[in-house]
């Protein structure tokens, strides 16, 4: 009888623990969303490679695994090439510099001696012009002087053939007359010299107004020549942009994830080198079926475990939930327009932000199973 009552007793204690642990489960059930459809993800996984450059690949610095610092070198490539290249640029420059170093003198020289031969025949050719204005004023005067005297000669002439003035007047007359003419021929003789002179001065200044042309061709020469200048300049900071992209560098702090050309290797202009993953870039992806969507909203916490830590709770909230499940953006979506499809449940992308857990654990991919608490 007493074996009766201990059995009873047993039996009734087990059937009550089975009862609460069944109304717990039922009610974790109603008060959270599982589903083991839950993997870790980064919007940070960057191929990494050399911009702009290819060739040898001579270091390697990082391995997969390794930590890497934001603008740290990781590899590098040979840049000889470009090296050879810069040195002729620079030779370039250096030799059109020079080059319009000398066209720049030789065009100070030619203004300076154009603009002075210039001032100088402009000076001669106004004084030449005073003077022949001047000769011939003077030639104006002799003329009325040798018109009176020549009236005088022709008077004194009748008289002395009358007897009515001396022989001596008459020859005082005409000496004078032989003079004024002497004087005039010498005053015609000095103007038709200055008008020579100034015909040269007129033509040696055409000749310094034609050097005017020279110097606009030397100018042009100068201006060609300082373009040429300029287009290497350019070519040369391209080409030192080129060298700079010989060392390659982590875009952010983070881990290797994959290594993926060795020492050696030739690789081409953007060709991934490594693997990065961003630090504290680690989010839950869940692929969620659209039966457990009741009570999820942004903000709800919840609680993953990982297969690789089962041990190792880590706690997160609902971030977002994609507006489309995950089989419209599938390569080779369904096509349900004519009625024939199997019907599947369809999974909603949730992205879930960890908030406690040790976070260098985690790794792209491992996946797990999590509890997300609903609100009602």
């Amino acid at each position: 009888m007493n074996k009766k009552k201990i059995g009873t007793l047993v039996v009734s204690l087990l059937l009550l623990n089975f009862l609460v642990l069944a109304v717990r489960w039922i009610d974790h059930r109603i008060n959270y969303i599982i589903t083991d459809a839950v993997f870790v993800e980064t919007d940070y996984l960057s191929n990494v490679g050399f911009s702009r450059v290819g060739g040898k690949v001579i270091q390697l610095y990082k391995k997969e695994g390794d930590e890497v610092k934001a603008n740290e070198e990781i590899g590098k490539i040979e840049e000889t090439d470009y090296r050879v290249q810069l040195e002729a640029i620079n030779s370039k420059i250096e030799s059109l510099k020079s080059q319009r170093s000398q066209l720049e003198s030789q065009l100070s020289r030619v203004e300076k001696e154009t603009d002075l031969n210039i001032q100088i025949q402009d000076l001669s050719e106004k004084e030449i012009s005073k003077r022949i204005e001047s000769l011939e004023a003077q030639i104006i005067q002799l003329n009325s002087q040798i018109e009176l005297s020549k009236k005088d000669l022709e008077r004194f002439k009748n008289l002395a053939e009358k007897g009515l003035a001396p022989v001596r007047k008459f020859e005082e007359v005409k000496t004078n007359l032989d003079v004024l003419l002497s004087q005039k021929m010498s005053l015609e003789k000095s103007i038709a010299e200055l008008r020579v002179s100034k015909e040269k001065a007129v033509k040696s200044k055409e000749y310094a107004k034609a050097q005017e042309g020279i110097l606009e061709e030397i100018s042009a020469q100068i201006s060609a020549v300082s373009k040429q200048i300029q287009a290497l300049e350019k070519e040369r900071e391209d080409l030192l942009n080129q060298i700079n992209y010989t060392v390659l560098k982590s875009p952010y702090d983070g881990i290797v994830a994959k290594k993926y050309v060795s020492i050696g290797d030739i690789v081409k202009a953007g060709q991934p080198v490594y693997a990065i993953v961003k630090n504290d870039s680690f989010y839950i992806k869940v692929l969620l079926e659209e039966t457990k969507l009741k009570g999820l909203r942004v903000g709800n916490r919840a609680f993953i475990r990982l297969d690789a830590y089962p041990d190792v709770l880590f706690e997160g909230v609902v971030e977002s939930i994609n507006i489309a499940s995950a089989a419209k953006f599938a390569l080779v979506p369904r096509d349900i327009s004519a009625g024939e499809f199997t019907k599947l449940a369809q999974r909603i992308p949730v992205k879930i932000k960890i908030t406690k857990g040790d976070k260098f654990l985690l790794r792209v991919g491992l996946g797990g199973e999590i509890e997300i608490e609903k609100k009602r």
